[in-house]
């Protein structure tokens, strides 16, 4: 029965409801006590018609118009729990005088004029009560002041109208009660159901716009925010920076420890992040290992490379797991707005391309956008645009460079190599317009020409001469790239077993599990798996013995320091060891003099590639070189290694 509640929300709903029908609770009793003050005017003295409703009318008027000016929503609940106390007692002070206002003109007039008190007391009391639902206790007091003295009144009066009249209102005045009770037990439940709804929403909306690992604001809630600030930024002429991160060797600690120490290394990296950043940085996690800030202000570029090697510097310290330590490195690109961006796509789309920039030449460190990168962005994007209207089919060309076998002093196979000519830029290196075709989607056509061209070449081979032939990741992605791979070698006319298809460590990253099912799809046909460039990726013998591999490409990379390193060395060694354990055929590439060879036979290599023996030569050329081959005396191709694919 108190006037207030310990629920806030419900306080605060109650005062909200009040606020709409107090003003016409006052102008009801107000409308009321003209008419009333109206009939009685010369039958009852002036101080009750006339003094009295000139005191008790301006009070009703000055509480409506006080109560239409309550601003709610910015009161704080105790202000709120004082201004229902308040009303309660309001309630009960202007109840009594207008009661005993009422009952003090009942014996003045004729039979109507009583009567008349009788419909005010009534009329006006239910219209008030209805209008205090929303306050339980002050329309209950209020009840209880008219009614008590109504009835103690008008009971007594020996008319038999006013007796009826004082025992309907009271059987009324139960009713009115019953139905306020149930109408309030209503507005509470709704208000409860209100309040657990909102809950409900907050939380869908948490999760809507948080990551629920590691707590930072997700991609969805990152963009939106980055286009409000960016919006507000262009009107104000402010700038700030966007920055991308991107964890190196992430992979690696995933596949060796499993999945949950993969979450708890997100974890800590958030954690880690929100520590050099502040808890006032924009921080976002956008999906598996890539992260996002917001630097706000301004940020030349010493500030922003400082601000990129303090999170590089936090990430690469060691992260303490269950089964052991884990070490990874992250790479970050910056954008600025609005020197390098002037809409939120080309702002992420910079970053991006800063952060892919670090990720290839400055792995570990921070990379800002600048003009040599939008020249490169633009280089890029002719790129493409030639890419997707060239005839390829015209275009695109083959090289072949031997693979030797310098024991047996002949060539027992060719690579093939990409070669891609086009009328506007002229000769483009593969290693440009492969990665261009994997990110615009056309490496599968690509990859189905050249394939085809290789076979119909092979078909003028010799039988004992054999076709090594580079994949790309995106080549083995799916159950439908693979089944055209496959169709094309067994519709190629030449057995299977000669072609070797090259998969690089790297690219098998990307799905391990998937491209393992591919390879072995590949291998039921006949095909050759060979696994490239090994020893620069993320080499392990557990990932040698879950392949279905024949063959491994020592990668190029080993032969730099191969004549003063001992380690590089030992490594090809190790490498040669293996194996020859495993039954695999090993490859040594990038076999350039004669030195090379002598050392890599003293290793016992017997396979080798490179300029040492020739460059990559046209299809015309292949049949000269697939027959016997002098190892020992070849001299050497003086040719540019960086046009090797």
């Amino acid at each position: 029965m108190a006037a207030w509640t310990p629920d806030s929300v419900l306080m605060r709903a109650q005062l909200g409801a009040l606020q709409k029908q107090v003003p016409v609770l006052f102008l009801l009793l107000g409308t009321n006590v003209l008419a009333l003050a109206f009939t009685h005017y010369g039958v009852s003295p002036d101080a009750l018609t006339l003094y009295v409703p000139g005191v008790l009318l301006p009070v009703c008027v000055q509480r409506g118009v006080a109560w239409t000016r309550f601003d709610v929503p910015a009161m704080s609940d105790d202000v709120i729990r004082r201004q229902l106390r308040r009303s309660f007692c309001t309630v009960a002070v202007l109840g009594a005088a207008f009661t005993a206002w009422a009952l003090a003109l009942a014996p003045y007039g004729d039979a109507y004029a009583r009567t008349h008190v009788a419909f005010f007391m009534s009329i006006t009391v239910i219209g008030c009560v209805f209008c205090l639902m929303h306050l339980r206790s002050a329309a209950l007091v209020l009840t209880v002041i008219v009614t008590v003295p109504f009835l103690a009144v008008f009971l007594r009066s020996g008319n038999t109208v006013l007796v009826a009249i004082a025992l309907n209102f009271a059987l009324t005045t139960v009713i009115m009660v019953i139905i306020m009770y149930r109408h309030f037990g209503e507005f509470s439940a709704l208000i409860r159901s209100r309040r657990a709804l909102a809950k409900l929403s907050d939380e869908n909306s948490r999760i809507a716009f948080l990551d629920a690992l590691t707590g930072l604001a997700n991609r969805r809630s990152f963009f939106r925010d980055l286009a409000t600030l960016i919006e507000a930024a262009a009107s104000d002429g402010r700038s700030f920076a966007l920055g991308m991160i991107d964890l190196d060797g992430f992979k690696p600690v995933n596949d060796v420890y499993g999945h949950g120490a993969g979450d708890l290394v997100l974890v800590e990296v958030g954690r880690r992040l929100v520590e050099v950043l502040g808890p006032d940085a924009k921080l976002a996690r956008l999906g598996g290992d890539e992260f996002a800030f917001i630097l706000s202000g301004e940020h030349g570029p010493d500030a922003m490379a400082a601000a990129g090697r303090s999170v590089c510097d936090a990430i690469e310290a060691p992260i303490a797991l269950p089964a052991g330590l884990a070490r990874i490195a992250a790479s970050v690109g910056y954008a600025v707005f609005p020197d390098m961006a002037g809409t939120r796509e080309q702002l992420i789309e910079r970053a991006d391309y800063a952060l892919y920039y670090a990720k290839e030449h400055r792995r570990g460190r921070p990379v800002v956008f600048t003009a040599d990168h939008e020249d490169a962005i633009r280089a890029r994007s002719i790129l493409e645009q030639e890419l997707r209207q060239a005839d390829l089919e015209a275009e695109l060309t083959l090289e072949y460079q031997p693979i030797v076998d310098v024991a047996a002093g002949r060539v027992v196979a060719f690579e093939a190599l990409a070669r891609w000519t086009n009328p506007r830029l002229g000769r483009v290196p593969p290693g440009v317009f492969i990665v261009a075709a994997e990110r615009i989607g056309l490496i599968g056509t690509i990859t189905a020409i050249l394939l085809g061209k290789a076979i119909a070449a092979m078909r003028g081979w010799p039988d004992a001469i054999g076709l090594s032939f580079n994949l790309s990741a995106h080549d083995i992605a799916s159950p439908a790239a693979v089944a055209r791979l496959a169709a094309l070698i067994e519709a190629g006319g030449v057995a299977p077993e000669r072609i070797a298809l090259e998969i690089t460590e790297t690219a098998l990253m990307h799905d391990f599990d998937a491209a393992r099912d591919a390879l072995l799809a590949l291998k039921a046909i006949g095909a050759q798996i060979s696994l490239d460039d090994f020893g620069t990726g993320y080499s392990s013998l557990g990932y040698v013995r879950r392949l279905p591999i024949d063959k491994i490409k020592v990668d190029r990379s080993f032969m730099a320091d191969l004549l003063v390193d001992k380690a590089s060395r030992d490594i090809v060694k190790s490498i040669v060891d293996l194996c020859r354990n495993l039954n695999l055929d090993c490859i040594i590439e990038g076999v350039e003099t004669a030195d090379h060879l002598s050392i890599l036979r003293g290793l016992g290599c017997r396979s080798m590639q490179g300029y040492h023996f020739s460059p990559p030569v046209p299809a015309s050329e292949v049949t000269r070189l697939a027959g016997p081959v002098d190892a020992a005396s070849a001299e050497a191709v003086d040719a540019e290694v960086s046009l090797v694919a």
